[in-house]
């Protein structure tokens, strides 16, 4: 399944994989630099990132970083719709995820012209989620996560990283299924209830994953896996996301969740350059 259908506009992941650019609007991302509220800087940055190359504008209002204050569904819907709603007016041809584990405001969001739902809980923190997703016939994006954002870096455990999460998986395409959602993307939760062992084990064992026959999602953009290996900060966590988001697309991911689309899309054209060698 390597072609998503996004409000009508079919987006192909067969032959090149598809960057996604990032933009925050929260004062709280662990990134500073992604961070923007006002509607002429998330105009600035979704022109930006598409005159680089993302193809998907991954739009969301609630950091979930560790220990994360948490926004509720009414601030959420009262950052997003503005921002998505002008999004579409100034792009009109944008394929838009919205960033969220709240049912409703994922609804609210795709009927004001987001196309794409971008779930970390994978549904487990809104039952009424993957219903929706079938509803509204958007692409679903579930991420695996052990724990919640406000605690899933407290001692987070496994006895096979690898095996648990594909099994997650498994089971998690089979209740998408069933639903009705004709879409599904996985993302392995990179940073989300992981030691730094789990993700790099995870990342060495992504191949693993195309058993799920669905897309892979990558999303390691200057996250604590980089900075904390290399003895630096997100700030200075480019080149290292660079070589993780290289390494990830030579395993076959087919979407790159970044900040740095140039970099992101310069690592897609090289890979692709070799591939046809």
């Amino acid at each position: 399944m390597s072609t998503i259908n996004c409000k009508g506009k079919l987006l192909d992941l067969s032959t090149t994989p598809v960057v996604m650019g990032i933009i925050n609007i929260t004062d709280d991302s662990f990134f500073a630099d992604s961070r923007t509220k006002q509607l002429d800087a998330i105009l600035d940055r979704a022109a930006q990132h598409l005159a680089e190359g993302a193809q998907i504008l991954d739009i969301g209002a609630q950091s979930t970083r560790p220990g994360a204050v948490t926004v509720g569904e009414e601030t959420e819907i009262d950052r997003l719709i503005p921002a998505i709603s002008a999004l579409v007016e100034r792009f009109p041809d944008v394929i838009i995820s919205v960033d969220t584990y709240y049912a409703r405001v994922a609804e609210q969001c795709i009927h004001a012209g987001a196309a794409i739902i971008n779930d970390i809980s994978a549904g487990d923190l809104d039952p009424d989620m993957i219903s929706v997703a079938a509803a509204t016939k958007a692409p679903y994006i579930a991420m695996h996560m052990q724990g919640t954002p406000s605690n899933m870096q407290q001692q987070p455990h496994y006895e096979d990283v690898t095996r648990e999460v594909l099994d997650y998986f498994i089971q998690k395409k089979a209740a998408c299924l069933q639903a009705g959602i004709k879409d599904i993307i996985i993302d392995p939760g990179f940073g989300f209830g992981k030691t730094l062992a789990h993700n790099y084990t995870l990342l060495k064992n992504i191949d693993a994953f195309h058993i799920l026959d669905c897309p892979i999602l990558i999303g390691i953009s200057r996250k604590s896996m980089i900075y904390k290996l290399l003895g630096n900060t997100p700030a200075e966590a480019l080149n290292g996301t660079t070589v993780l988001n290289t390494l990830s697309l030579q395993a076959g991911a087919q979407i790159l969740r970044v900040h740095d689309v140039k970099a992101a899309m310069e690592a897609v054209r090289i890979h692709q350059f070799m591939k046809g060698l």
